[in-house]
């Protein structure tokens, strides 16, 4: 403790600190050399609980948490050394952490780590035990007593890495990581729904070298990436009952990848540039399958995958600046995905019935051509075109008795080609007006379809494989309306139709998507400011698929016109109520809505009516989810160097999602005769937060 030696009225104080505080704000040196550090402590409460709000930031459950968080910069002037410490929600499970030890032009190091977490928005009532373990039962004879549960994953990951500045223009960096994965998520097993939830627990280690070499007109970057995948668990044994017939579910194999890659740009002239792209990845998967142990039993299947895949890419491009109002680009790039595992029967070993590993290798050429043209009115007009060329390998197999390939469950063709044409507008329109249209169109088409395994499978048109004409336009308009507002249009439309025929009439005909987005900003006054927006997209798509109508009395075709609709409004208030206090205000608002109004049209008469009880049970009703969320916020400034905040926040969600729901509003359930697994989630979610914090700042 320290006497004052002099006292300071009230008003002179005042003055004196205003001084200082404007002082250290005015020099921009101390900024630079002398960067502020923060620590943030305090607590919070959540009075009820949050599935599905709080699935990723490790508050679920209703209770305390603890709020704390640092930002730590200093600088040693004598060496140039820097040390930053950024750590964050230390008080949660979602908490981060890293160091970063760096001396300036020379080297540097840092360490980090990391807790992410996924708790699962539903709530499991079960009677199967086990879980978390890879052996799982039902109770004998059935499972009359349901217990809670609650799943979730959590990964934990390390890492570091080090960087070096070399002479002649190079630097090189190097860094390491590991992550753990553990936890349990939603599964299942069997040809009817029976409950299981997947065990996880399994580490991926990833290393990457990087070399840089950088001069005036030649800049070069190369390295190495690897990964190594591990799972500790590779079969879970799901059993009905105790004394029941094993039944083995596999779990994903070890694997690892190794990617060597060079990219590079090199400046031919003060206006052309030139750049390319080199890299290759070579994956494998290769642990031991237990065939002929009891888990898997013998057959034609291996007892090893050696599972291959290499991909190689290679991309070149050049940029040249030709006149002074004409500037154009064009680039061709090869990717080559080859899959080199051998091919294997596993389901057989007679045919018809059986079914090969399907080796596929994918080759996809990519060109683009783009020119852009500045008119004397100050309009940037600029064209492109795309092409895209795609081949794949048609995996062969054993035909079945009608001659369709037992291998493929869709049609499937070898080269797809898609062709897209831009053209953009672009132009300042004065000071406080700026906007800008495009516009461009695409078209896909390829080579024939390959039948599928059976004639009512041949039918579809598969979306990702069938012709398509898209149109997409986009409007954007910036508008500094006055001084204080200031206005941001932009809408977006997008118009698909797909090539269906007589020959393949199943699958998506047309579809549609739009957006709507409209930013403003205005200030009320010098300290108050108020920002809003609104959001509205809007997809369509048309599906017609085949159906059995009353009760497979004739065929009949059932169109699907789907829709997914959703609006996003919020509003925003910032402002200094007085010298010591801030105010902060947010209301965010969203509705998402997802529409499948069907209709069945029978083949013979061709009478068209709706999906209703009488032909395929009541008609599947819109799913709403909305979510309504406000925050507030008192800042006080006790000194100039800490302060107290305060917080408030509601959140308020509903759903009528049925997806696990029967048709009379019951909970579905797993198999009803030995199961009897629910998995259910509360329709309405609404809780309170209330915190506090302290934060102090220094240098």
């Amino acid at each position: 403790m320290m006497k004052p030696i002099f006292k300071l009225t009230a008003l002179s104080a005042a003055l004196a600190s205003g001084a200082v505080w404007a002082a250290d704000e005015e020099d921009p040196v101390k900024e630079l050399t002398k960067p502020e550090s923060s620590v943030s402590v305090g607590a919070g409460y959540w009075n009820h609980d949050r599935p599905r709000l709080g699935t990723y930031d490790g508050m679920r459950e209703k209770g305390a948490y603890g709020l704390l968080d640092a930002l730590i910069n200093t600088r040693d002037d004598r060496t140039g050394t820097w040390f930053k410490l950024d750590a964050r929600n230390l008080g949660l499970d979602t908490r981060e952490i890293r160091a970063d030890w760096e001396r300036q032009g020379n080297f540097g190091v840092f360490m980090e780590y990391n807790r992410t977490v996924r708790d699962e928005p539903y709530t499991v009532f079960t009677g199967v035990q086990g879980i978390g373990s890879t052996t799982q039962r039902v109770p004998t004879p059935s499972a009359a007593s349901l217990g809670e549960l609650h799943l979730g994953t959590v990964r934990e990951a390390f890492g570091a890495g080090f960087s070096k500045i070399l002479s002649g223009g190079y630097d090189f960096r190097l860094s390491a990581k590991s992550e753990d994965k553990t936890g349990d998520r939603l599964w299942g097993r069997g040809g009817a729904a029976e409950f299981a939830a997947e065990p996880i627990d399994s580490n991926i280690r990833i290393v990457e070298a990087v070399l840089n070499y950088t001069k005036q007109a030649l800049q070069l970057q190369g390295g190495y990436i690897g990964s190594l995948y591990t799972n500790h668990n590779s079969m879970v044994d799901t059993a009905l009952s105790s004394g029941a017939s094993p039944f083995f579910l596999s779990l994903p194999l070890d694997n690892q990848a190794h990617q060597l890659y060079v990219n590079g740009g090199y400046n031919l002239s003060k206006d052309t540039r030139a750049t390319f792209k080199l890299s290759y990845t070579h994956a494998t998967q290769n642990e031991q399958i237990p065939v002929g142990t009891g888990i898997v039993p013998a057959s034609t299947a291996p007892t090893h995958l050696n599972g291959v895949l290499d991909n190689t890419l290679m991309q070149v491009g050049i940029t040249q600046r030709a006149t002074r109002d004409f500037t154009w680009l064009a680039s061709l790039r090869s990717y080559d995905s080859d899959e080199k595992t051998p091919q294997y029967r596993v389901v057989g070993p007679a045919c018809p019935g059986c079914v090969d590993t399907t080796p596929l290798r994918i080759k996809t050429q990519t060109g683009k051509v783009e020119g852009t043209y500045r008119t004397p009115q100050s309009v940037s007009l600029t064209g492109g075109l795309d092409l895209v060329k795609t081949e794949r390998n048609i995996p062969v197999g054993d035909p079945n008795p009608a001659g369709f390939d037992n291998q493929r469950y869709v049609p499937f063709r070898s080269e797809v080609n898609e062709t897209t044409l831009r053209l953009e507008a672009r132009r300042s329109l004065n000071e406080t007006l700026n906007g800008r249209v495009q516009y461009a169109h695409s078209k896909r088409d390829g080579s024939d379809f390959s039948r599928g395994n059976e004639p009512q499978v041949d039918l579809i048109n598969p979306v990702y494989l069938a012709d398509r004409d898209r149109d997409k336009i986009k409007f954007v308009l910036d508008w500094a309306v006055s001084q204080p507002l200031t206005l941001t249009f932009n809408v977006e439309y997008a118009k698909d139709k797909y090539g269906t025929s007589d020959a393949r009439p199943y699958g998506l005909t047309d579809g549609s998507a739009a957006l709507f987005s409209l930013d403003a900003a205005y200030a009320v006054a010098e300290n108050w400011q108020v920002t809003a927006f609104y959001t509205r997209d809007q997809t369509k798509a048309t599906q017609l698929g085949q159906r059995n109508a009353n009760g497979g009395a004739g065929e009949a075709v059932k169109e699907a016109d789907l829709q997914d609709i959703g609006d996003t409004f919020g509003v925003g208030l910032r402002g200094q109520l007085m010298p010591k206090v801030k105010l902060g205000a947010d209301l965010l608002y969203q509705k998402n809505v997802n529409k499948y109004p069907e209709s069945i049209a029978l083949t013979g008469p061709g009478t068209v009516f709706p999906v209703s009880g009488a032909v395929t049970g009541a008609p599947l009703p819109d799913i709403t989810n909305t979510l309504t969320r406000l925050k507030l916020n008192a800042t006080y400034a006790m000194q100039k160097n800490s302060e107290l905040r305060f917080e408030y926040m509601h959140e308020l969600w509903k759903t009528n999602d049925w997806s696990w729901m029967f048709a009379d509003g019951t909970p579905f359930t797993y198999g009803t005769t030995t199961d009897g697994t629910q998995v259910v989630q509360a329709p309405k979610q609404n809780a309170d937060w209330f915190g506090v914090r302290y934060i102090y700042r220094f240098q």
